[in-house]
């Protein structure tokens, strides 16, 4: 049996609220400065919950083309955007690569829903009559969940292996995961893997908050809204933006001298069944998720210096994934740190597990740990490490990064230090 191949992640590419570039994205997550701010895309009196996560002043047009723009949606554009800034970071020369030998798997939870609404509207006004003919030629192409991979592809060649993962929430996780599993069995040399969501809009935002999932209690002051295991959390904040990783087979990385953030060692995938939207009471799901990652890495849960929670701040998600982490880490889950940076950045749905992945690495390689703000008023039944709101200093070897979806989806990436 041959050595399974070792991947590394060598770029970074993000799209988000709190910022589009590796420093300021990473300086606003250590300063805790939140990106949650009353909504203004539209009108939100009439919504229960007033306050988002956007990506401010976002211009593709240095990446896409006039046309490309006008042709795409918003959630790829944040895809390609992300994607070409991850490529530039690894420094990739595509005219140096194998094209066959280099995919793209970069996912998103809801789609296209700017592009569903502005169709609709348009026909509506139009009337049945007329409405039919100025539907756009391009809406399937625009508002389908695979296209952002397939406008990755395009725009920069890769002819790889070439796929889509929708699991809401745990989309970005299950990207990375699935572009580790075809390097380590010898389909590519090189993945883009990650995720992306633009699906604030009137359906996506009120369909949330219809939901009853978003904080409400907090509308006049929305950077203390999502507060991952705090007892007075109270839904989480919807959030946008895209999140994508250069993930490298070792030997390919080394031969090209190329930097490396972090080696990629384990993935765990499972399913709840239990319910559309609750996780399941006993963390079952999770549990056997982040089991079967520790064990796909060879690695122990004593070994674990820090875990990027999902940690969204509702009621049922931090008490079950506490409880999950306990099962799994036993007397190490009161001693390795936990924190949830969606306490900052928001919640990006499908882009979530990508982002979080750009903090894996980034955690490793500079030793300091995110905090988990407006962490004030402790949970008795979330009682364990959060590193509440200040970061800290730390040697950080081994982290575990989870990411649990609606529909029972569960996603969990083990990360070590590259030596």
């Amino acid at each position: 049996m041959s050595k399974q191949r070792r991947v590394v992640i060598t770029g970074l590419g993000v799209v988000s609220p709190i910022g589009s570039d590796l420093g300021t994205f990473w300086k606003s997550l250590l300063e805790g400065r939140s990106g949650v701010k009353r909504l203004a895309c539209f009108d939100p009196t009439h919504f229960t919950s007033k306050i988002a996560a956007e990506v401010k002043n976002f211009d593709p047009s240095p990446y896409l083309s006039a046309k490309e723009i006008k042709r795409t949606d918003r959630f790829v554009q944040f895809a390609v955007v992300a994607a070409k800034k991850a490529m530039v970071d690894a420094k990739v020369d595509m005219a140096k690569e194998d094209p066959a030998r280099v995919g793209v798997i970069v996912g998103s939870g809801i789609g296209g829903l700017h592009t569903v609404e502005t169709e609709h509207k348009q026909y509506l006004a139009l009337g049945p009559e007329k409405g039919p003919s100025r539907i756009s030629p391009f809406i399937i192409p625009m508002l389908i969940v695979n296209m952002a991979t397939g406008q990755i592809s395009i725009a920069m060649g890769l002819k790889g292996p070439n796929s889509t993962v929708a699991t809401a929430c745990a989309t970005g996780n299950h990207a990375i995961g699935d572009s580790l599993r075809i390097i380590q069995r010898g389909d590519a040399d090189m993945m883009l893997g990650g995720g992306s969501e633009a699906a604030i809009t009137y359906m996506g935002f009120g369909g949330f908050c219809a939901l009853k999932a978003l904080s409400t209690a907090y509308n006049d002051c929305p950077e203390k809204a999502c507060r991952p295991f705090d007892k007075n959390r109270d839904g989480f904040v919807m959030g946008e933006g895209a999140a994508v990783v250069v993930l490298e087979e070792l030997e390919h990385a080394l031969k090209r001298s190329a930097r490396i953030y972090c080696e990629l060692i384990g993935y765990g995938s499972s399913g709840d069944a239990y319910h559309m939207t609750a996780p399941d009471p006993q963390g079952d799901g999770g549990v056997r998720c982040m089991a079967a990652a520790l064990k796909d890495g060879g690695i122990k849960p004593s070994d674990v210096d820090y875990i990027n929670a999902h940690g969204t701040s509702t009621l049922y998600n931090d008490r079950i994934e506490t409880l999950a982490i306990k099962k799994v880490f036993g007397t190490h889950a009161k001693k390795v740190a936990i924190s949830s940076t969606k306490s900052v950045m928001g919640h990006l749905l499908g882009a979530a597990g990508g982002a979080e992945m750009i903090v894996t690495a980034l955690t490793i390689q500079e030793g300091i740990i995110p905090p988990t703000i407006n962490y004030e008023t402790p949970d008795p039944e979330c009682d364990l490490d959060y590193v509440p709101n200040i970061p800290r200093s730390a040697k950080v070897k081994v982290v575990v990064s989870n990411a649990l979806g609606f529909g029972g989806h569960n996603a969990t990436l083990v990360a070590r230090k590259f030596e």
